[in-house]
């Protein structure tokens, strides 16, 4: 879990992932621009993990009592219900596969978003989404959150479809204060989850320092 001053610093619902050696040590790999595409997936694929894990930590469980093969009752929990991921497109389908790797067999969508040429906001594009998403804990999936545009029109669309503001967890690699303040004040009672917070944008909306487009170096 994140420190309770970092949470007080970008709202309740906002975890940063605790800024520890390894994670500062797997950030100044993908940051690097010498570095070659496989370590960058690679090490990215780490840091998805940790998201993903982080994320489930933050699911509500219940009471559940198994027997052991020793004969003996333990009382445990399970998760209180189903999930399901949201990536994205295209640089959020770089976490689905750390997603199913902690969770077997779960159902993924995919939301495509770009910028009206005309209108300079985003615009929906391409939804598909589980059937009964309204019934699931939804885990949207981006890398990198500048502005918020992107993140803020897809959370618009998990609504429209029926799911709980409160049962939806954005996970994210690298996150500048406009756009974590963007979602957290739109939407307060969703939960996101960053490995990093940078030092802000730059004048093309860039975040810096940043990494470049996660998407082109991860895929390309």
């Amino acid at each position: 879990m994140a420190s309770t001053s970092q949470n007080h610093q970008y709202g309740e619902n906002v975890i940063v992932l605790p800024p520890t050696a390894q994670l500062q040590a797997l950030l100044t790999l993908i940051r690097d621009e010498k570095t070659h595409r496989g370590d960058f997936v690679f090490y990215s694929d780490r840091i998805i993990r940790l998201l993903v894990e982080e994320g489930l930590n933050n699911l509500p469980v219940v009471p559940k009592e198994v027997r052991t093969p020793t004969g003996v009752d333990f009382n445990g929990v399970s998760f209180e219900g189903r999930i399901c991921g949201v990536s994205i497109m295209r640089a959020g389908e770089a976490m689905e596969a750390g997603l199913r790797d902690c969770c077997r067999s779960v159902r993924i969508g995919k939301i495509l978003i770009q910028r009206d040429e005309e209108t300079t906001l985003p615009k929906l594009f391409y939804a598909k989404l589980p059937e009964d998403i309204s019934d699931r804990f939804v885990l949207l999936l981006d890398p990198m959150l500048a502005t918020g545009g992107s993140c803020l029109k897809a959370i618009e669309v998990l609504l429209e479809h029926g799911v709980k503001e409160d049962k939806i967890l954005f996970l994210n690699l690298i996150a500048s204060p406009l756009g974590i303040q963007a979602v957290s004040q739109r939407f307060p009672k969703m939960k996101t989850i960053t490995a990093w917070v940078d030092a802000g944008l730059d004048e093309h909306a860039y975040i810096t320092p940043g990494l470049g487009d996660f998407g082109d170096r991860y895929f390309l």
